[in-house]
C-alpha cells in the first residue's frame, strides 16, 4: 500500500527518491543575432543534468538564463524543419517548476495570475501570466492542475528566483510551496511524429490526450513522469518532466525509439525561430515588467471574472485602450528584423521597436513582432524597419505567421 500511495503522489516520489545521482565554440554572430546572450565565465553558469551528453553530441553551447545550454547541433534551419516535418527533442531542463499544495493553493494562484485557474479540472493545463502590481508582467507561465490539491507552475529559467519570491510574498499559511527546479529535467518532444515515437515508451494513450492536458504515468525506465501536450513550437508534441536520476536513461530511450522516425536533438536557436513563426511571446523580448498583458495581446489570458493583482488597472486598459500594442509583421522586401531595431511609419518617423525577429524557414522571409503606437496596429498597415540605416518595408499581420502544424 505504501508503494501505491507513493506513486499516486508522483512529485513527492520523484523528489524524495534517494537513487544515486547520474554523473553527469565558436559561434557565428549572425546565426544568433536574435538572442541576447550574456557570456559569463563558465564557473558562474549552472549545468543541466545532461550537459555532457549535449557536448558529446557536438552541440554549440552558450550561456542562456544562467545555464550552459545547447544552442544548435547541425544548424538552425535543418533543426527547425526537422520539428516542422518530423520530430525533434529539446532539452529545456533550465525551466523552473514549483509545486503548490494545500487548501489555499488555488486561491493563491487565482490572486497572482491573470487567467482563471478555477476552470482547470485535474489533468488540464493553462497558459497565464503574473501581473507585477504596476501593470507589467513578472513572468508568463504554465499552470498544471496535476491532481487533487496539487498544482505545478512552470516558469522561465531567467525568472525562477524572481517568480518564487513574488508568489511566496502573497502566500498564506495554508499553502505549501516547493521549488523542485533543480531536481527535474524537461524534454520537449515536438513535431507531427512525436506521438508515434513516445507511444513506444508508455502504456498511456498519448493520442487520446487533448491539447494542453497532462497526466502522471510510468514512462520508459522511469516509474513516474509528468507528461503534457504542451510545447513552444506549434508543431504538436509533448513535454516530459523527469526526475534527474532518470534523465539520462529517458533521453537515451527516446532517442533509441525515435531513430526510425529520424528524431534529432534541437537547440534553443531553432526553438526561437519555431516559436516566432507561431507568434508566441518570449519573456525578456516581447513581454517584461514594463509591458502589460493587454498591450501584448494577451487579453485572452486576462480574465476579469475573478479578483487578481492589477485587475482594475488592466480592466481600464481593456476598456479605454492603450497607447501601444504588440503587432506581428512580415517583411515586404529583403531584410531580417532583429530585436531593438526601430519601427517607422512611411514618413520615417519612429513609432516603435522590434522585440523579436528572424528569417522564417517556412516562409523564407523576414518576420517579427514589436510594439507600435496603437494607430498603426491595424492588419495591413505598411510600416518600415530600420535595418543598416535603411527603412525596409514591412506590413502588419496577425500572428501566427504560419498555419499551426505546418
Amino acid at each position: 500500500m505504501e508503494v501505491v500511495e507513493t506513486l499516486i503522489k508522483p512529485f513527492l516520489f520523484v523528489h524524495e527518491c534517494k537513487l544515486h545521482s547520474i554523473r553527469m565554440k565558436r559561434i557565428g554572430s549572425s546565426t544568433f543575432a536574435a538572442f541576447r546572450f550574456r557570456i559569463k565565465p563558465r564557473t558562474t553558469m549552472k549545468k543541466i543534468q545532461l550537459n555532457d551528453i549535449h557536448e558529446g553530441l557536438g552541440a554549440k553551447m552558450l550561456e542562456f538564463a544562467g545555464f550552459n545550454m545547447p544552442i544548435q547541433y547541425r544548424g538552425v534551419k535543418e533543426e527547425h524543419m526537422a520539428v516542422r516535418e518530423g520530430v525533434g527533442i529539446f532539452d529545456v531542463s533550465h525551466m523552473g517548476e514549483f509545486v503548490l499544495t494545500g487548501p489555499g493553493a488555488l486561491d493563491l494562484i487565482q490572486k497572482v495570475t491573470s487567467n482563471d485557474a478555477s476552470v482547470l479540472e485535474i489533468g488540464k493545463v493553462q497558459y497565464s501570466c503574473l501581473p507585477n502590481g504596476k501593470g507589467g508582467i513578472v513572468d508568463d507561465l504554465l499552470v498544471y492542475h496535476t491532481r487533487e490539491g496539487e498544482y505545478v507552475l512552470v516558469v522561465n529559467a531567467s525568472n525562477i528566483k524572481k517568480d518564487w519570491d513574488w508568489i511566496k510574498s502573497h502566500a498564506t499559511e495554508d499553502v505549501k510551496m516547493e521549488d523542485v527546479s533543480d531536481r527535474m529535467s524537461l524534454f520537449a518532444v515536438q513535431g507531427p511524429k512525436a506521438t508515434k515515437v513516445l507511444q513506444n515508451l508508455t502504456d498511456a494513450d498519448l493520442g487520446a490526450m487533448p491539447y494542453y492536458t497532462c497526466m502522471y504515468t510510468p514512462f520508459a525506465d522511469c516509474p513516474m513522469v509528468l507528461i503534457s501536450t504542451t510545447g513552444y513550437t506549434g508543431a504538436g508534441g509533448f513535454e516530459v518532466y523527469v526526475p534527474n536520476t532518470f534523465a539520462e536513461s529517458v533521453w537515451h530511450r527516446i532517442m533509441e525509439v525515435g531513430r526510425e522516425e529520424g528524431i534529432v536533438p534541437i537547440g534553443l536557436a531553432a526553438r526561437d525561430t519555431l516559436r516566432l513563426e507561431m507568434g508566441f511571446c518570449l519573456y525578456g523580448n516581447d513581454i517584461d515588467d514594463t509591458t502589460s498583458p493587454i498591450e501584448a495581446g494577451l487579453g485572452w489570458i486576462t480574465k476579469f471574472t475573478k479578483d487578481f493583482i492589477d485587475k482594475d488597472l488592466l480592466q481600464k486598459q481593456k476598456t479605454e485602450g492603450t497607447d501601444r500594442k504588440l503587432v506581428g509583421f512580415e517583411m515586404m522586401e529583403r531584410g531580417i528584423p532583429r530585436h531593438g531595431y526601430e519601427i517607422t511609419d512611411m514618413n520615417g518617423k519612429v513609432i516603435g521597436h522590434v522585440t523579436s525577429g528572424t528569417q522564417s524557414p517556412i516562409l523564407n522571409k523576414g518576420i517579427g513582432m514589436g510594439y507600435v503606437k496603437s494607430e498603426f496596429c491595424k492588419k495591413g498597415t505598411e510600416i518600415g524597419i530600420a535595418i543598416r540605416d535603411k527603412e525596409i518595408k514591412a506590413i502588419v499581420v496577425r500572428p501566427p505567421f504560419i498555419t499551426q502544424g505546418s
